[in-house]
């Protein structure tokens, strides 16, 4: 098939074969990463703006290199020393930017919907890097290629996603993508943590995170967002380790070839022990190392596309 689409917001928008198409084109780009000379002229006079409202250092450095390997020209936007800590409005930021003739914004924003709104009244392609609790669309998108190059599928594998599931935006995405490519998704995490009617994203419910284990062939951790901790939705960090941390003794009743995820940064001793997070069924490093591909991919597809004005 053909890639059509200008941008790239959430995963919930991209039906299966698109998918598929940024996994199988992410896997031409893992070769480019190998080479002596890691660079391909794919995106040569193309200018790509880093625009970080939140803090970031994966995803933001994984995006720059992924625009540099396609020789790409990358600007990162400082939020602190910028005219937004001046009063400028985003949209007046960004149209700003545009003006000086950039073709793709990666936007992260810690409110919900900012970059729908920005591609609603921009012309340059926008990529959401992370929006509110709402969307990570390339990051769920790097954990499918990661599943499906350790396990050769992603249909009919049973995955848990575990941990604070109502704050997070990596949970929302990796749902649309793992229940679109054919996966049965559990979630498990404290009820305090758990949406309302979340079921109706075709997933199941289990909060005992043992029973859990024994059964799947995935087991996705997310990242204990601490500063919920003051908003009093959990006893106490000790307690959450205990009942929702995985460590060496949880993992005996897995499947020897249960796979470990984390989108990190990883609380050790919190989500997942040092020994659990070190060890041989872990993937975390290799979810970095395809990060890279994935958004190669992802810049590469956006690039030869055209605007369409939003509805």
């Amino acid at each position: 098939m053909d890639w059509t689409r200008h941008d790239l917001l959430d995963l919930q928008d991209l039906t299966r074969e698109e998918i598929e198409l940024i996994l199988e084109t992410a896997k031409s780009f893992k070769e480019v990463s190998t080479r002596d000379v890691k660079k391909v002229p794919a995106l040569r006079g193309k200018t790509i703006v880093m625009l970080f409202f939140e803090s970031s250092t994966r995803t933001r450095a994984s995006f720059e290199l992924a625009a540099k390997r396609l020789s790409a020209d990358t600007i990162n936007f400082s939020v602190g020393a910028s005219s937004v800590s001046k009063g400028e409005s985003v949209l007046d930021t960004a149209k700003n930017i545009e003006a000086m003739n950039v073709d793709m914004i990666v936007v992260r924003h810690k409110s919900a919907g900012v970059p729908q709104m920005l591609r609603d009244h921009l012309d340059s392609a926008v990529i959401n890097a992370g929006d509110g609790c709402r969307a990570h669309p390339t990051q769920a998108l790097l954990d499918l290629f990661t599943i499906q190059e350790k396990k050769g599928r992603v249909e009919g594998l049973d995955v848990a996603i575990v941990g604070d599931i109502l704050h997070s935006r990596v949970a929302r995405s990796n749902i649309f993508g793992l229940t679109k490519l054919g996966a049965r998704v559990t979630l498990c995490g404290p009820s305090t943590l758990m949406p309302k009617d979340i079921e109706k994203l075709g997933v199941t419910v289990d909060y005992d995170l043992k029973n859990v284990i024994k059964k799947v062939d995935v087991l996705m951790m997310l990242r204990l967002q601490i500063e919920r901790q003051r908003e009093k939705f959990l006893p106490s960090m000790r307690e959450y380790a205990r009942e929702f941390g995985v460590n060496k003794e949880k993992l005996k009743g897995a499947k020897k070839d249960i796979l470990i995820m984390h989108p990190g940064p990883t609380n050790r001793g919190v989500e997942l022990s040092a020994d659990v997070a070190d060890g041989e069924c872990s993937v975390i490093l290799e979810q970095v190392t395809n990060g890279v591909a994935v958004r190669m991919a992802v810049l590469y597809l956006l690039a030869g596309t055209k605007h369409e004005p939003a509805e």
